[in-house]
């Protein structure tokens, strides 16, 4: 195998040349990745990753390459925007260069944004085998030459915003405190329909009932104005009760409340055919309470 750059119109290298000499030798190894040596164009550093036994959607097998960044950004929050062409040289055609993309159809170039998580610009290049063997120009003296030309890379840094959430330990929460709501026709009420205001674990609420096509919707509601990019984790529970306090359903689940995202529960509650019916020993009349227990179990804060 052998590997060089070449310079463009200026003195920076912008393409890459991987030669693979007994290319069949490769072939023979069967599916799995070789890389190149690691080469360095605009100012970082590259491989390229040559599978000669895989295959495409269609089952069909397949020379893939892809480029990959030789190591991950330092910084999460760094990203490389790189636009580039992957080629096999045609011998054949004065030494002309074929790019390929999706099996020779669709675009002529590829771009990924290099980044900690994605090093790699995934499978951007598959050659049917088929093509590659029964050309004239694609391999000569049973070598074969492939590369990358880079047409712009540029270097950013991503806006990352993160977020620190202090959860309390279970010993200092205190236990929920519950806020019962009467509701004297619960199929004629108002949708949506909300409960008055009250005071739970020093903020205020509001339970909100709606209607969802054939269901009972239910969500908890903060009223406060929380200070900027604040918010608080809440474990709660809602439940619908009959009068006498034997038959309800419930859900419990964790939310975290902000101004950006100010009511957590339930679209699909109950349904309401479950809340009609005397036969499941449900809520056997349009009275019942809704009940809410509220626990502050922790507290967040962004940092943009």
């Amino acid at each position: 195998m052998g590997n060089y750059c070449v310079n463009g119109a200026s003195s920076e290298q912008v393409t890459f040349k991987w030669s693979i000499d007994n290319f069949r030798a490769l072939l023979d190894k069967g599916n799995g990745w070789t890389n190149s040596t690691v080469f360095e164009i605009m100012d970082h550093r590259w491989l390229l990753k040559l599978n000669p036994m895989d295959r495409n959607s269609s089952g069909e097998e397949c020379v893939s390459l892809s480029l990959q960044l030789s190591r991950p950004p330092v910084e999460h929050s760094t990203i490389v925007e790189a636009t580039f062409r992957i080629f096999i040289y045609d011998y054949y055609t004065v030494n002309c260069e074929f790019s390929f993309e999706c099996c020779f159809l669709g675009k002529t170039y590829g771009r990924h944004s290099f980044q900690r998580g994605s090093i790699s610009s995934g499978k951007s290049c598959m050659i049917p085998l088929a093509t590659l063997k029964n050309s004239y120009g694609f391999i000569l003296n049973d070598s074969c030459v492939f590369g990358v030309e880079f047409i712009e890379v540029i270097t950013t840094k991503a806006k990352v915003a993160s977020e620190a959430l202090l959860v309390q330990n279970t010993s200092s929460v205190n236990k929920g405190k519950t806020y019962t709501w009467q509701i004297q026709e619960l199929f004629a009420v108002e949708n949506p329909c909300n409960s008055p205001e009250f005071e739970r674990g020093g903020y205020k609420w509001s339970i909100c009932l709606k209607k969802y096509g054939n269901h009972i919707s239910l969500d908890l509601q903060m009223i406060n104005d929380l200070p900027k990019d604040s918010g608080i984790l809440v474990k709660f529970t809602l439940s619908i009760k009959d009068n006498e306090g034997c038959n309800h359903m419930k859900a419990t689940g964790r939310g975290q409340f902000s101004d950006d995202a100010r009511g957590w529960g339930w679209q699909k509650f109950v349904l309401m055919e479950n809340l009609k019916g005397s036969s499941n020993d449900h809520l056997i009349t349009t009275q019942c309470c809704i009940e809410a227990e509220i626990a502050v179990i922790g507290s967040s804060k962004m940092n943009n």
